[in-house]
């Protein structure tokens, strides 16, 4: 049946949910040297990482405030909860961090000016992840019962609701936001992303013939950029300046 089949591929793409949109990279490239030319205007670029850093901001806000135990990360383990979070970001949308995800994907796709592209993508993401979703909201009812369809009832999984019955409103997420929380489990993905702006502008502007890699601004922000990741890697790795007590295994 497929209410059992999907949240078992879920399980399956939840494991390399790291790894899997690295696929998109080739054909991104190449849209992005074939781009047209209104998508190298400032206007659009600007929009695009806008959308990119909406995204960060979504998952920066719900890792900031998130207890630990709520979820693991580690893609050896699958499915890992010790408590249920219901409040901040989560009681908005069940998967803020998913949500957070799609601006981040769809931003760096719109930068290639491929709508067509775009499309396809954002329905692949959303066959993607709804059954990554589908396994996790199956853990989660397994594991909490009632308590989770509950609140499940009356909380949307990707679309925030801004209206209806107060429960399904904001409620404050009752720990304080740790910024340095943030940047240890976020600085891989926004680097990413950083990175992902700087090729697709190299191979976009390459296709046009005024190739932007060969100037010294784009030269030193990828220098910084790749210093940053570099420094912040040893900082995670060799140090404990990042460390937060009790945030371990918060997602």
């Amino acid at each position: 049946m497929l209410i059992h089949e999907l949240p078992r591929r879920g399980n399956s793409l939840f494991r390399w949910r790291s790894f899997i949109p690295l696929i998109l990279v080739p054909p991104a490239m190449w849209m992005a040297w074939d781009a047209p030319f209104w998508a190298d205007s400032w206007e659009w670029q600007a929009t695009c990482w806008g959308l990119g850093f909406l995204g960060v901001a979504i998952r920066a806000k719900t890792i900031g405030h998130v207890p630990p135990g709520t979820s693991g990360r580690n893609t050896s383990e699958g499915q890992v909860a010790e408590t249920l979070n219901t409040r901040g970001m989560y009681s908005l949308v069940r998967h803020p961090l998913y949500l957070g995800n799609f601006f981040m994907w769809m931003a760096l796709v719109m930068a290639t000016g491929r709508m067509g592209f775009a499309l396809v993508v954002a329905l692949l993401y959303m066959m993607y992840y709804v059954r990554i979703a589908m396994a996790e909201e199956a853990f989660l009812a397994g594991k909490f019962g009632q308590k989770y369809r509950d609140w499940a009832a009356t909380v949307p999984a990707f679309v925030p609701k801004f209206w209806g019955r107060p429960q399904s409103r904001w409620s404050s997420a009752g720990n304080a936001f740790s910024l340095r929380h943030v940047i240890k489990r976020e600085y891989n993905g926004v680097f990413a992303l950083v990175f992902g702006f700087f090729f697709l502008d190299a191979a976009r502007t390459a296709g046009m013939g005024i190739p932007s890699c060969a100037e010294m601004p784009w030269q030193l922000g990828l220098a910084v950029s790749v210093t940053s990741f570099a420094v912040l890697r040893f900082v995670k790795k060799r140090t404990r300046l990042l460390h937060v007590e009790g945030r371990e295994f918060g997602r």
